[in-house]
């Protein structure tokens, strides 16, 4: 067995500094980055109180929750216009002259005949005259078919069907004039011809007609 040498021994009074190896030095552990610490746990036989839960998340303040669009109020119907109403002043004796004319410059204009009835107050007019002579079911067939100009008398206003243009002759006195115009102007859809008397016409359709 070989002999090794002897190692130096270190008196205790020899005073300096203790040289380490570099080798034998550890280096330091880096120190673990602080994180969220784990709730405590509750000590046994005294439990705490629970932990209150996290606040829900608020929308930004800057955004705004869609309010509701209010509807527009609604808005009633305007009522339904009556007839343009035309008056020709025109005495009883000629008031049938003056809707005949009226008349023709209707259809001259383009006007379907079957779009005009005629009313009289008094005396019947002649087309209605020879028509009613072949009874009521003729005559009243050709209103019902409404191809061509139809010819009544005030008493008969209630019955006939409306059409776009009601022309009356105010050839009757003043009792039948306020029984036929009011009915007339039920008829007429959107235009109305009054032949006759301008005061006797506005007592009963009101002035200003």
């Amino acid at each position: 067995m070989p002999l090794l040498p002897e190692e130096p021994q270190i008196h205790e009074s020899v005073q300096g500094p203790v040289a380490t190896p570099a080798s034998s030095r550890v280096a330091p552990t880096p120190r673990p980055v602080p994180g969220p610490r784990p709730a405590a746990p509750a000590r046994p036989g005294r439990p705490g109180p629970p932990r209150p839960a996290p606040p829900a998340q608020r929308a930004p303040r800057d955004v705004a929750p869609a309010e509701p669009t209010p509807s527009a109020p609604a808005v009633p119907a305007a009522p339904a216009a009556g007839p343009q109403i035309q008056l020709i002043p025109a005495s009883a004796e000629g008031a049938l002259d003056a809707a005949e004319e009226a008349l023709d410059l209707l259809l001259d204009s383009g006007r379907a005949p079957g779009e005009v009835l005629v009313l009289t107050t008094g005396a019947r007019h002649p087309w209605a005259e020879h028509e009613l002579s072949f009874g009521e079911a003729s005559y009243w067939a050709q209103h019902d078919a409404g191809d061509d100009v139809f010819y009544a008398d005030g008493a008969m206003a209630a019955r006939a069907a409306s059409r776009p243009v009601v022309i009356v002759a105010v050839n009757g006195d003043d009792t039948a004039a306020a029984t036929a115009l009011p009915v007339a102007h039920t008829r007429a859809g959107t235009l109305l011809i009054v032949c006759g008397d301008p005061q006797q016409i506005n007592a009963v359709l009101g002035a200003g007609v």
